[in-house]
């Protein structure tokens, strides 16, 4: 079938590309430089809590955790401009690269995803929210923190279910959401690439390699499902830590000694969450595979529906 090339979508990339560009370095130099002012007080305020606390010290502790608590939410709505940006620099790289594509190399018309497909992917996506915002424990590390959650087994998922291409935007759409309107908002470009790179993994695994949507024995899909799950979570074992202590560095500016700490901290979460992620994930999957099909929402993940 003959290839289409169009210049439409290398457009919008590369004018989203300038916006978000000088939106980002604008925030980087104003709002995002006061942010670090504020973190290195509340740093300083935090430890004085402890000092407190453990007696060293002598402080109005009611006063203290009312100034922690004023500075937090100064810092956050500070952090808010460049995080945004970044997420939209993110966005506007990957726009313009397939766009690239669109225009030199062309792409194969393919019917429009349909309702079902949409729907799925949108209440996906929220359970990946939902699994992030609200199922999560903290861990303060310094002046930043990570976390515990099920956003992960979502994310996984939606792949199984959708696709790596549908999955993949369903959980990076989620999870992103997820940190933009917490207090993990400067994590979100990051959490929008690695989640999209997690579905495409899994989807790459089930359904490119495994055609795990057609039918199969009840071993075969169990074997499969539980293999690309691992697949996509061994990748975010090794990647969120990696990726995270050079983007903290290098992107947000945290100082390296608590980048690291936040890279070894983020290994153990990042392994603990994805153990559950691939039970869960391949319990979810196993038992709703039949019931999807019996109710006709069962999808059929075909090349063209894996085609970006």
């Amino acid at each position: 079938m003959a290839k289409k090339k169009s210049k439409v979508l290398l457009i919008i990339g590369l004018v989203l590309l300038a916006i978000s560009i000088i939106f980002t370095l604008y925030a980087r130099g104003t709002s995002y430089e006061q942010s670090t002012e504020i973190g290195a007080e509340l740093t300083a305020v935090k430890k004085q809590i402890t000092a407190v606390e453990a007696g060293t010290a002598k402080g109005d502790l009611d006063a203290l955790n009312t100034q922690k608590t004023r500075l937090s939410d100064e810092k956050l709505d500070l952090e808010r401009p460049y995080s945004y940006g970044l997420t939209m620099l993110f966005i506007a790289v990957m726009l313009t690269i397939k766009g690239l594509y669109n225009a030199f190399v062309g792409q194969t018309a393919t019917r429009k995803a349909d309702i079902k497909r949409l729907t799925q992917a949108g209440l996906l996506a929220a359970l990946c929210y939902i699994g992030f915002a609200f199922f999560k424990i903290d861990i303060p590390v310094g002046p930043e923190k990570t976390a515990f959650h099920f956003g992960n087994v979502f994310c996984v998922l939606a792949a199984l279910l959708l696709g790596g291409y549908w999955g993949g935007l369903a959980g990076a759409v989620g999870m992103t959401i997820g940190d933009l309107t917490t207090a993990y908002v400067t994590s979100a470009p990051k959490t929008f690439l690695l989640k999209l790179c997690i579905g495409l993994i899994v989807g790459f695994v089930a359904h490119k390699l495994f055609q795990l949507s057609r039918s199969h024995s009840t071993k075969y899909v169990t074997g499969v499902t539980i293999a690309s799950c691992i697949a996509g979570m061994a990748f975010n074992i090794v990647a969120d830590p990696l990726v995270g202590y050079f983007y903290k560095m290098y992107l947000l500016g945290v100082p390296q000694d608590i980048s690291s700490a936040l890279a070894k901290m983020g290994a153990i979460t990042t392994t603990v969450n994805a153990i559950v992620a691939v039970i869960a994930a391949s319990v979810f999957y196993l038992a709703l595979r039949p019931a999807l099909k019996k109710s006709g929402l069962f999808i059929q993940v075909t090349p063209e529906v894996e085609k970006i």
